[in-house]
């Protein structure tokens, strides 16, 4: 089950830069970051209320999130969705026949994650996330 927005997907160009309207002008409050190569970017999360905004620096111009930048100058780039089972969601949307990006659940900065194919839910990239618990 869909429980919230667990958080909103920003690409930005430069995360240092990123803080200095989230963080330091909006206020919103630093939670976590991390440099995931496997995606290709440079990630930071910052709380909203019960919510999060994702930062994403890429990596390189030529990975999914560099080519988002590269065309549309940054900004609004995902809708994430925070489920208490990422894979029974995956399920459930193979089920139905929708599109996907990921096959399985992998690790991402928000826990377990998977993608949806833009394709299949009206040009909005969704993504499941299973919050993991840290030590």
């Amino acid at each position: 089950m869909l429980k919230r927005i667990h958080h909103i997907g920003v690409v930005v160009p430069n995360l240092d830069a990123a803080y200095r309207f989230w963080r330091d002008t909006l206020g919103l409050e630093f939670t976590k970051s991390a440099t995931i190569e496997e995606q290709g970017v440079k990630a930071a999360l910052l709380k909203v209320g019960d919510s999060e905004i994702e930062l994403l620096e890429p990596l390189s111009a030529d990975n999914g999130v560099g080519k988002f930048l590269a065309r549309r100058g940054g900004g609004l780039h995902h809708l994430c969705f925070e489920t208490d089972d990422v894979g029974r969601e995956l399920e459930g949307a193979r089920a139905k026949g929708l599109a996907l990006i990921d096959q399985h659940p992998r690790k991402g900065l928000a826990g377990m994650i998977c993608f949806l194919h833009p394709k299949a839910t009206r040009g909005v990239l969704v993504e499941y996330a299973q919050p993991i618990e840290e030590d």
